[in-house]
């Protein structure tokens, strides 16, 4: 398993919309054959804040889930562009 954490930050103006974006990203995402979950939480004390938290069969099911429609219109050309900060880590569990 494959495991995606992404840390977004967004300005307060945007950030209601970024959430929105996140929904139907998440929910679309779902429906991918590899993807095995896509969770995504917002800051309480900062409300411009999101972590997604994802994970995956395997590198092939990531790299599958970024050719999707869904992922370049919501991801890459919806949320990306709104945020302020972006940081990721790809990784596998420690068991």
């Amino acid at each position: 398993m494959l495991v995606n954490a992404v840390l977004y930050s967004f300005p307060d103006d945007t950030a209601d919309e970024a959430e929105r974006l996140l929904r139907e990203l998440r929910e679309a995402s779902l429906r991918e054959e590899g993807v095995l979950g896509y969770e995504v939480c917002r800051g309480d004390d900062e409300r411009g804040a999101f972590v997604l938290f994802e994970t995956y069969r395997d590198q092939a099911a990531l790299d599958a889930h970024y050719q999707t429609e869904h992922f370049v219109r919501l991801g890459a050309n919806g949320i990306r562009p709104l945020a302020t900060n972006r940081q990721a880590v790809k990784g596998t569990l420690v068991e």
